[in-house]
């Protein structure tokens, strides 16, 4: 049995045989313990820098929201961009691109230094070197996934993915998802969105996320679907 466990520690990042002292965890893992809940409690309050976001060369408009507080209290105030921050977009992003790529924030701050320097950059080239129009990308502050149910048709672009820091755990806190859409709008249904989650140095790294979300955006220009009606269409 023990055997059994330790090929199993070697293939996961999660916390097995811990062992114990009595009715508490042992000191050192304890203390890890602590460590990793203040590492995730850090995740979801801290900001994105603005030296991260010169390095990524992405140009930044915020939702409703004034701080991590209201993002976190008020999640619909986390969806939507006030006429200022529109202004921005229309002046500064691509209007009418096959697929419009943007980061947020989300529920981990740390998640886009972390994944996004090598992800962008295959992500747009992988689906550029197939004649694939990619819009100008860019930062978005304070925000939820549904951001993309005004962006999509406010730049009209045919597929929106959204990079977002995931909401942590206590294993790592620069876990990221990208969330994409055919044609989003304000009344879709979340079965519209096609999610691809854990994208982590301890889960499916970032290069390799590139290159498999760039083929399933290839599959939703093709069948111009999204979501369930995706997989619906290619049964």
């Amino acid at each position: 049995m023990s055997d059994y466990f330790d090929s199993l520690a070697a293939r996961t990042p999660a916390r097995l045989q811990i062992g114990r002292a009595g009715s508490r965890y042992k000191t050192q893992k304890y203390l890890d313990f602590r460590a990793a809940h203040a590492a995730a409690n850090d995740a979801v309050m801290t900001e994105v820098s603005s030296e991260t976001l010169e390095k990524l060369g992405l140009f930044e408009v915020r939702t409703k929201c004034k701080n991590k507080y209201d993002m976190i209290t008020r999640p619909d105030w986390g969806r939507h961009f006030d006429d200022s921050q529109k202004e921005i977009l229309r002046q500064n992003a691509t209007i009418g691109a096959d697929v419009q790529i943007y980061c947020g924030d989300g529920l981990s701050a740390p998640a886009i230094g972390a994944n996004c320097c090598d992800m962008l950059p295959l992500l747009k080239m992988a689906l550029e070197d197939d004649g694939i129009s990619v819009g100008k990308p860019f930062f978005v502050r304070y925000c939820r996934v549904n951001t993309a149910r005004e962006i999509g048709p406010l730049l009209n672009a045919k597929v929106v993915c959204v990079l977002i820091g995931e909401r942590p755990g206590l294993i790592t806190d620069e876990s990221m998802s990208a969330y994409l859409a055919y044609k989003p709008h304000p009344d879709m249904s979340e079965s519209d969105y096609t999610v691809v989650s854990n994208i982590s140095k301890i889960g499916m790294p970032p290069v390799e996320a590139a290159a498999y979300i760039s083929e399933v955006i290839k599959k939703m220009l093709a069948q111009k679907a999204g979501g369930c009606l995706l997989y619906t269409s290619d049964a």
